[in-house]
């Protein structure tokens, strides 16, 4: 790596900005510059640019230049800056676009909170009252910001924006399977489990034209990246595991809320109440009710919905539209069709119980298909219901 050397701080100074670079050479300079204006410390990392020489175009510049000598992605070069600004006495960077899709003005906003303590994780919430914003964003947002309030309980107004501060030393005792955008998704949920408090901020942000726009987001590749990286996500948090904790929070426990009951009611109600975590709790109750869990269905939600943090009362009630014996006499019927080609029209005492192996193969069997229709049916219905509810509610107000 080609580095600048940079000067000695005091502690007043050990706030960095960073600038991840990729092929962005009509824009990198002049945020380069803006942040230098800002903060005495600005690193840039060229994460194996082929367009321009980062490291001539920025040469007049106040800043250190880190090289990847080919593409390694974003969280790459996040990761490559955090170890550095630790190396060199740093306690916090602030990063931002290259494209020039934030105001580095704004990094002034995240000053105050850093100050405050050295374990928070801030977030910028951008301003989507703007011209050009794409509605893959806007969707892409709430669908972000889903995925992380099941992961952690935490809710955050936008979770996929990249101008963040980041407290390097904890950061950097965390380890991350991501490297490219989806490390960004997986930074928050294991910085929340470590025990870091994730905060935003407003600030503004800029979208050119659809023509005139610069990304390097694979649509179906860094998505099939970031899918992946949730759903190992929610597979860790269903573990009854301890995360790695790095810093010591008071936290209420679900079962010491159980003292104050109508607290712990309004807690139920109110918990992951938008539409899309009602939906999502709504599919997990009905999906988890239609296997053969026999006698232990609501134990079994219950256990999930907590450590998913769903909506307890919507995904423990919807489990009553799975009610024996309907349900699972429609599993043992797709279950012998797709065993034998033919329906089970013989439903019976003999038919059921006297021959309970077979049919409790074929429950199984239709239950792994039945189950994610009508998780994905009753979650739609609940989402699409509830929107309309909140639409209704916020034009009475």
């Amino acid at each position: 790596m080609n580095k600048i050397p940079v000067k000695n701080q005091i502690r007043e100074n050990h706030i960095w900005c960073v600038i991840p670079v990729y092929n962005n050479k009509h824009t990198v300079r002049d945020v380069a510059l803006k942040c230098s204006l800002i903060t005495k410390n600005v690193l840039v990392v060229d994460d194996g640019s082929t367009d321009v020489d980062i490291l001539s175009l920025l040469s007049d510049v106040d800043v250190v230049v880190l090289n990847h000598k080919t593409n390694m992605g974003k969280g790459q070069a996040i990761l490559t800056a955090a170890g550095y600004i630790e190396e060199n006495g740093g306690e916090y960077m602030i990063t931002i676009d290259a494209d020039g899709q934030h105001d580095p003005e704004d990094i002034k906003k995240f000053l105050p909170i850093i100050l405050e303590n050295d374990s928070s994780l801030i977030i910028g919430s951008r301003d989507f009252n703007t011209d050009n914003i794409p509605k893959k964003s806007r969707f892409g947002r709430r669908f972000a910001n889903l995925w992380l309030q099941i992961e952690t309980g935490i809710h955050i107004d936008d979770c996929q924006c990249g101008f963040r501060a980041y407290p390097v030393k904890y950061i950097n005792n965390l380890s991350f399977s991501g490297r490219r955008y989806d490390f960004e998704a997986e930074a928050l949920a294991k910085a929340a489990w470590a025990g870091l408090e994730l905060k935003t901020v407003p600030v503004s942000v800029y979208y050119p034209k659809p023509m005139e726009r610069v990304s390097h987001f694979k649509p179906f590749l860094d998505n099939l990246r970031i899918s992946l990286v949730h759903a190992m996500l929610v597979g860790r948090r269903l573990l009854p595991l301890k995360h790695k904790r790095l810093v010591n929070r008071q936290k209420v426990y679900f079962a010491e809320s159980l003292w104050h009951p109508i607290k712990f009611l309004k807690l139920l109600l109110k918990e992951n109440a938008t539409p899309e975590g009602l939906a999502i709790s709504a599919a997990v109750g009905v999906f988890l009710a239609t296997l053969p869990l026999f006698f232990l269905h609501t134990l079994v939600i219950i256990y999930f919905s907590v450590r998913l943090h769903l909506n307890k009362v919507m995904a423990v009630n919807i489990q009553h539209l799975c009610l024996p014996p309907f349900v699972p006499v429609f599993c043992i019927e797709i279950g012998h069709y797709i065993r034998y080609g033919y329906w089970l029209t013989d439903i019976s005492f003999e038919t059921i119980f006297s021959q309970f192996s077979h049919r409790m193969f074929e429950w199984v069997l239709g239950s792994l298909i039945l189950a994610p229709i009508g998780a994905v049916w009753i979650g739609s219905v609940v989402f699409f219901t509830a929107t309309f509810i909140k639409k209704r509610m916020n034009s009475n107000v």
